[in-house]
């Protein structure tokens, strides 16, 4: 089920806040529980088995561990069970990818069935391997409450999509929650301005994306190349940050309070503060699990490097089965490690066209990773960024409708303004201020009405990061 979709607006979401608004406290884990199986059961039900063996695997794990009080057990324990929630995660999201390579570098004859990948496993796999490694940690206790354990997995606002929550951000949350009428507005203001960024921007700006990264660059003129290449980047922005404020939204209005997953990061003057405004949830996740028990940058300058390439390979690796995703994550750690060697990002003064070359140099560098990204194979990727900048320059071509029109043109302006900071503070408008937030609520109401107009005449409504 998607939040962008007539069902899950007007049935799905309504009833369940209802049912649970007249729930008593004792109860609304077990509604929401219930509401968040019956979501991901709703789309994927033959994949709900695997969701509940991770979660049955890792509770009984976590339970395990905090019976030991030898290091050595524990580690085992926690290793045991890590391999099997990465074996479910390997199987079910690269097991085709690895047979297809080895039969291409072996010319071997393997034949199986295609498996396909559930929606979300990435996701709540992450949120489970977190669980255990804070449990070894023990930063937080083992959730003897095995339905506790589930609704942190499974809960529905950032179950298929993020933003990944770590279980000691909202542990306490889970245990006991407050409901307030002021947090569920914002939540719901919150909730509309994500469905608005998904379907009037995302969405406008994907039909022309789609139809330009559907044709083979030698059918791309240099201009077009750079329109593709403009709409995508704005496309994923606005539809995984989209996604990200509905579930925020959601979230608060039962009562949780999810981190932030976007900090606009397309104003970033590096690749390196763009990965700190950009996916904030994934970012810190690899920081805390996988950066700093590397050594992070305690042992020296060649481990520090070497660390980060791993991390962002692990990135790009964890974004899909694909040499795209590994070349992606490569091209993020070079950058990252050159700026790391100038030293860039330290706190200093810096001459104003200064400044505008790095902000022009890192939107450089995102831009052309995210063709790599949005690329179906890595020598399309290259090919692409060739005619992007007049290296291959394709003559006589035929006339195509990309799409491109006044829609799409607003769609982009209004994109590129709101991906700077220009609306921040408008969910937290104070009360007395009765004028503006009248012109706010009716400005929402708008964006609303708009966003469910456009979804009822239209059928295009896809989720890039449903994918991931």
């Amino acid at each position: 089920m998607l939040f962008s979709s007539m069902t899950f607006l007007f049935v799905f979401m309504p009833l369940v806040i209802t049912i649970y608004g007249l729930s008593k406290k004792e109860i609304r884990n077990y509604v929401l529980l219930a509401a968040s199986i019956i979501f991901y059961a709703w789309g994927e039900p033959r994949y709900l088995a695997i969701m509940i063996l991770t979660i049955l695997v890792n509770y009984v794990g976590a339970i395990e561990m905090a019976r030991f009080s030898n290091r050595k057990k524990r580690k085992l324990i926690l290793a045991a069970t890590v391999l099997v929630d990465l074996s479910f995660l390997i199987y079910f999201k690269y097991f085709n990818f690895l047979i297809d390579n080895a039969n291409n570098l072996f010319g071997a004859g393997f034949d199986f069935i295609d498996v396909v990948m559930p929606i979300g496993i990435s996701f709540y796999t992450f949120q489970a391997m977190s669980y255990l490694i804070d449990v070894y940690r023990r930063e937080v206790k083992a959730q003897k409450d095995i339905y506790k354990l589930a609704l942190y997995i499974t809960l529905f606002p950032q179950l298929v999509a993020g933003p990944i929550v770590k279980y000691h951000d909202v542990c306490e949350q889970i245990d006991s929650r407050r409901v307030e009428f002021k947090n569920v507005i914002i939540g719901f203001k919150r909730f509309i301005m994500g469905l608005a960024k998904k379907v009037l921007l995302a969405n406008t700006l994907a039909e022309v994306a789609d139809k330009i990264f559907a044709q083979d660059p030698s059918q791309l003129s240099q201009g077009v190349a750079w329109i593709g290449a403009v709409a995508y980047i704005l496309q994923l922005y606005y539809d995984f940050s989209g996604y990200s404020d509905m579930a925020i939204g959601l979230g608060l209005m039962f009562g949780f309070k999810f981190m932030e997953n976007f900090n606009y990061p397309y104003i970033a003057k590096s690749i390196s503060e763009f990965w700190q405004r950009w996916h904030i949830s994934l970012s810190t996740w690899f920081k805390q699990y996988l950066y700093i028990p590397l050594g992070g940058n305690r042992k020296g300058k060649a481990r520090t490097y070497a660390n980060l390439i791993l991390v962002f390979l692990a990135t790009g690796i964890w974004h899909g089965a694909s040499w795209v995703f590994f070349v992606w994550g490569m091209w993020n750690a070079v950058f990252i490690v050159i700026e790391k060697a100038l030293g860039w990002g330290k706190d200093k003064v810096e001459k104003w066209y200064a400044l505008v070359f790095r902000h022009i140099y890192a939107l450089l560098a995102i831009g052309l990773g995210m063709v790599i990204f949005r690329s179906p194979t890595v020598e399309y990727a290259f090919e692409y960024i060739q005619v992007m900048f007049g290296i291959i320059d394709n003559h006589n071509l035929p006339k195509y409708d990309y799409g491109i029109n006044y829609k799409f043109l607003i769609a982009v302006v209004t994109g590129a303004v709101l991906a700077m900071p220009v609306m921040q503070h408008i969910l937290a408008v104070r009360y007395e201020r009765k004028v503006l937030r009248s012109v706010i609520n009716i400005w929402l109401f708008v964006l609303f009405f708009l966003s469910t107009t456009a979804l009822a005449a239209s059928t295009y409504n896809p989720f890039i990061y449903f994918r991931f």
